[in-house]
């Protein structure tokens, strides 16, 4: 028997052994690596081991939040949530959020909005938005759920990647008038809640909806005053995440 039939021979025994074990054939010049599937990524955020199905309807959502005392605000600086907004190419997210919520924004080369007009949900008010040193602070990108807030409610639990995606998405952020959003504050809804009365129950729905997707806690207080808000609208729906 020559040298190389012995060594076909062998291989031959090694590939039926391969089979007989695993039970699968792989043919490596047949396998389509472009649909094959990724490697599993990290969530975008994960504080729990278990899921949470987050209900549509802000009442029932409101129901699955925990309740608990405020933490110590000890440590809190706004850089425990990112050094400022983040970036998506060339844009930021505060440009970003008014170019989405500004009617007839006008956008230059550089992603930044240099007019529009906003619609206030917090006042009702309609705003000539201009970008300026003295007139752009007139529209402001509000953390719906404020960040001292989150701090307070578990968001010092969670991971700094986390909290720099919480202070940066869109569930989160809206374009509000300046003044509005300053009298805000750290508030919750048991301290504050919009002088627009008809902007109410979507407001304590994007609240909810932020607290459920970050695994972050209402105070008793607080989710009294949700309810006796979403209790004139018994089905207002969370809103999309965006």
């Amino acid at each position: 028997m020559t040298k190389r039939l012995r060594l076909r021979r062998v291989l031959a025994i090694a590939v039926l052994i391969v089979v007989v074990l695993t039970g699968i054939v792989v043919n490596p010049d047949s396998y389509n690596y472009e649909t094959a599937p990724a490697a599993p990524t990290q969530p975008e955020i994960a504080p729990t081991s278990r899921s949470v199905v987050v209900p549509s309807r802000a009442l029932d959502a409101l129901e699955t939040l925990a309740i608990k005392g405020r933490a110590s605000k000890t440590d809190y600086a706004r850089r425990q949530f990112g050094d400022g907004w983040t970036r998506v190419g060339v844009c930021d997210m505060r440009n970003i959020i008014l170019n989405r919520d500004l009617d007839n924004a006008v956008v230059n080369d550089q992603c930044k909005v240099i007019s529009g007009v906003l619609t206030d949900p917090y006042t009702a008010q309609r705003i000539q938005f201009v970008r300026g040193d003295t007139t752009s602070d007139d529209v402001q990108i509000d953390h719906v759920v404020a960040l001292s807030d989150a701090w307070q409610k578990g968001a010092q639990q969670l991971d700094l990647a986390t909290r720099i995606a919480l202070a940066n998405d869109p569930l989160e952020l809206l374009a509000v008038d300046g003044d509005a959003n300053q009298a805000k504050s750290a508030g919750d809804a048991a301290t504050w809640l919009p002088p627009n009365k008809s902007f109410r129950c979507q407001y304590i729905a994007r609240q909810i909806a932020v607290k459920a997707k970050y695994h972050l806690w209402v105070t008793d207080a607080e989710k009294q005053a949700m309810s006796r808000v979403l209790s004139t609208c018994p089905d207002q729906l969370l809103p999309i995440n965006k």
